[in-house]
């Protein structure tokens, strides 16, 4: 049985700082490719930054924009499968909150959030489409973060034949950030992954792989964390803590 390799990234992603924010994905790419990754994932809107789009019009970017297109061309230049995230313009209303997927200088599609609720509802519109995704065999579905509170995504994308969901996620931590208790919100959102997607791991016979945003912003400060729960809704890797890094998972293609 061989595997394939996902790289889960735990990247600090500062708001509207486009440019930076590429910096720093180009610093996990090298460490991706040393490591032999397929699949690089990024967490939930990794390139803009978790803004309230509002505040922060300037970096609500298109499908057509330079960072679109500059980290579709570094999955040619890494020969690698690049998940990454962002805050997706709507000319009919509110952005979307998008993942997309780009493998060797292609874009192989786009998956928009569906669950849209809380503070999130003033800002953003929900998608309404759930693809699949393929890596040499293996299908595989995304989901974005408060995604997680919805089972029947993870049913339907197994239904549709996927083996793996991959969960990327920015729970903005409540609470003042001079005396934020790390290890206390890091538990949070460990127990969340848990609690909710080992079970639906188990429940629909899925590989079910988490990249969070990791560390403080300018406003707003976020717990980390990645993980890869088996089938059996087994824990079969995780990060120590709530630092920035990257977690090396593998997952068997049969």
């Amino acid at each position: 049985m061989t595997s394939i390799s996902l790289a889960l990234i735990q990247m600090h992603c500062e708001k509207a700082a486009i440019e930076d924010n590429i910096k720093e994905m180009r610093r996990y790419l090298d460490q991706a490719k040393d490591a032999k990754a397929d699949i690089v994932c990024f967490p939930e809107m990794n390139i803009t930054g978790y803004i309230d789009p509002q505040q922060h019009p300037g970096a609500v970017i298109s499908r057509e924009h330079p960072a679109i297109k500059e980290i579709t061309g570094l999955s040619r230049e890494y020969h690698t499968t690049i998940i990454a995230g962002f805050v997706e313009e709507n000319n009919a209303g509110k952005p979307f909150i998008t993942q997309f997927v780009a493998q060797d200088g292609d874009i192989l599609g786009y998956y928009r959030k569906r669950t849209i609720k809380d503070d999130e509802t003033k800002w953003f519109s929900p998608g309404d489409d759930l693809p699949l995704f393929s890596h040499s065999g293996l299908k595989y579905g995304l989901s974005i973060c408060a995604d997680i509170d919805d089972e029947n995504i993870f049913k339907e994308l197994a239904r549709k034949g996927a083996k793996i969901v991959i969960e990327c996620a920015a729970p903005g931590l409540y609470g003042d950030q001079g005396t934020r208790n790390w290890q206390e919100g890091y538990d949070w959102w460990r127990d969340e992954c848990f609690g909710k997607l080992g079970k639906y791991a188990a429940e629909y016979d899925l590989h079910i792989a988490i990249a969070t945003q990791a560390g403080r912003t300018v406003d707003e400060d976020f717990p980390g964390g990645g993980y890869l729960f088996s089938p059996k809704g087994k824990c079969l890797a995780q990060s120590s803590d709530w630092e920035e890094g990257m977690l090396l998972a593998k997952i068997p293609v049969e």
